[in-house]
């Protein structure tokens, strides 16, 4: 499992420019109704320092894929928005992510299998995250249906 994240980190360098850390912060502003989150809020579902977002999304704007601006509730916050060419990136990166999960972990295991990883995998994180803090909050019913290829899209589940 150690490795798996460098595999990942391969394929998206190689298909879209972008490491892994770099697509799953434009998938989690991507899955957020008005694409934006609190920089504190998307360095903790992307379980990242704040030091570590802030490169990232430096490199991130200087693509055009996301801008910093203030937050207009409370002006002491900074919220991370996904710009128009960074949703049409993400989107075009999502296929090939997903196919190489699919390859190297869905296509690995039986439905068994996947399912007894799901609920290790619940029961690792309630421990790890109890309060969930680390966790996206769910999209709300006005964001639409899940992105095609993107995270929500493509949980770890069997095809049949």
């Amino acid at each position: 499992m150690v490795k798996l994240p460098s595999a990942l980190d391969a394929q998206l360098e190689r298909d879209a420019g972008l490491n892994y850390f770099e697509y799953i912060v434009l998938a989690m502003l991507s899955e957020q109704a008005d694409r934006t989150l609190r920089m504190s809020e998307l360095a903790a579902v992307t379980n990242a320092s704040l030091s570590r977002l802030s490169h990232a999304a430096k490199r991130l704007e200087r693509h055009g894929f996301l801008r910093r601006e203030p937050d207009a509730e409370d002006g002491r916050y900074t919220r991370a928005r996904l710009t128009d060419e960074g949703m049409a990136t993400v989107v075009g990166a999502a296929p090939g992510h997903v196919a190489t999960v699919r390859a190297l972990v869905i296509d690995a295991l039986s439905p068994a299998a996947l399912r007894d990883l799901r609920a290790a995998n619940e029961r690792i994180l309630a421990r790890v995250d109890p309060d969930a803090t680390t966790r996206p909050r769910e999209p709300s019913a006005s964001s639409g249906p899940a992105l095609p290829g993107s995270i929500r899209a493509s949980r770890l589940e069997s095809p049949t």
